[in-house]
């Protein structure tokens, strides 16, 4: 195959620059053409191609989100969008395309492949909710960023005794709430795989002020069903009865919108490299992720359809570690 193109989809993530490098560097090196999708899927739909060369990927490896741009695309969703995407690829003769991001994309990825196209994916999303990956591109810089909100908002709740609810990215999936709280300290965490209530989270920041401590910190992942808001409400009702008052943060997307961490970096490199090399080996249909620090392959198949499951036994460390 000599003709490949790249595309990002889905939600944007530190290091989607990082990894379209490795893609087009990767390729070039195997004296293959490369082309880039604007927008995602629905930049294939439109016929939005670019021919990309080893310089036009310089100097984005430091910039987060994606140069190409990203889209979620509902035309993509039907045969009519997907058929139009494919005739597309051939115009322009494109023999495998490589997919970046998360669960919506990968799905895509697989409804292309299953039309006969080669379509290999690189597991991107800040969610971690992808099955086929340990963990997924853009993981490392957001649980960074939402981490060092989290310590400068310690430092002022401290200043002025109240309790902080911060509420973080992740969709339905509670991985950067669940790691935000372990590595900030928390009194509690609220998960959407772990039923929570506003009375269990009031007693634990109660339990913290009966302690002695000059603050208290709850994380909430913004997919839970016991969300920031409905529990900020509870508590301020009930604050007179906690020891502190109440704050709320919700970091929302600037968490999507930093710049990359060298972890993000060397993984968005490993995992672009990889990507052309099982397309020149001929494999094909494969999402390309890490697995006890290796380079893994799984179907797209199973991707998507196929749960990744958070591992509870660190919901109790966390529980352990707040007391």
């Amino acid at each position: 195959m000599n003709r490949i193109a790249v595309l990002t989809s889905g939600g944007d993530a530190p290091g989607m620059n990082a990894a379209i490098r490795a893609v087009v560097r990767a390729g070039c090196d195997k004296e293959m053409k490369m082309f880039g999708v604007r927008e995602g899927f629905q930049g294939l739909i439109a016929g939005d191609v670019i021919r990309l060369r080893a310089r036009d990927v310089g100097g984005i490896i430091q910039h987060g989100g994606t140069f190409l741009g990203s889209a979620r695309s509902e035309d993509f969703r039907s045969p009519e969008g997907r058929a139009k995407a494919l005739r597309n690829l051939r115009e322009y003769k494109i023999e495998a395309l490589v997919v970046i991001g998360g669960n919506g994309s990968q799905t895509g990825a697989f409804e292309l492949g299953k039309m006969g196209f080669p379509v290999v994916g690189i597991a991107s999303t800040i969610d971690n909710d992808l099955y086929g990956s340990d963990i997924t591109l853009g993981v490392d810089t957001a649980l960074n960023i939402a981490l060092e909100a989290i310590d400068r908002l310690k430092v002022t709740a401290s200043s002025h005794h109240r309790a902080i609810l911060v509420e973080v990215m992740g969709r339905k999936c509670g991985y950067l709430a669940l790691m935000s709280a372990i590595a900030g300290g928390a009194e509690n965490v609220v998960i959407p795989e772990v039923e929570s209530s506003a009375e269990g989270i009031a007693n634990d920041i109660l339990d913290a002020y009966r302690r002695g401590k000059n603050h208290a910190l709850v994380v909430v992942a913004e997919g839970a069903t016991l969300n920031a808001t409905e529990l900020s409400k509870y508590l301020e009702q009930h604050k007179d009865l906690l020891g502190f008052s109440i704050r709320t943060t919700i970091l929302g997307h600037v968490q999507r919108g930093g710049v990359p961490s060298a972890s993000d970096r060397i993984l968005a490199a490993r995992l672009g490299v990889a990507a052309i090399e099982a397309i020149a080996q001929g494999r094909q249909g494969v999402l390309i992720g890490i697995g006890k620090g290796e380079i893994i392959e799984t179907p797209l198949e199973h991707v998507a359809s196929r749960k990744k499951e958070l591992d509870l036994g660190l919901f109790q460390m966390s529980r352990i570690l707040a007391t």
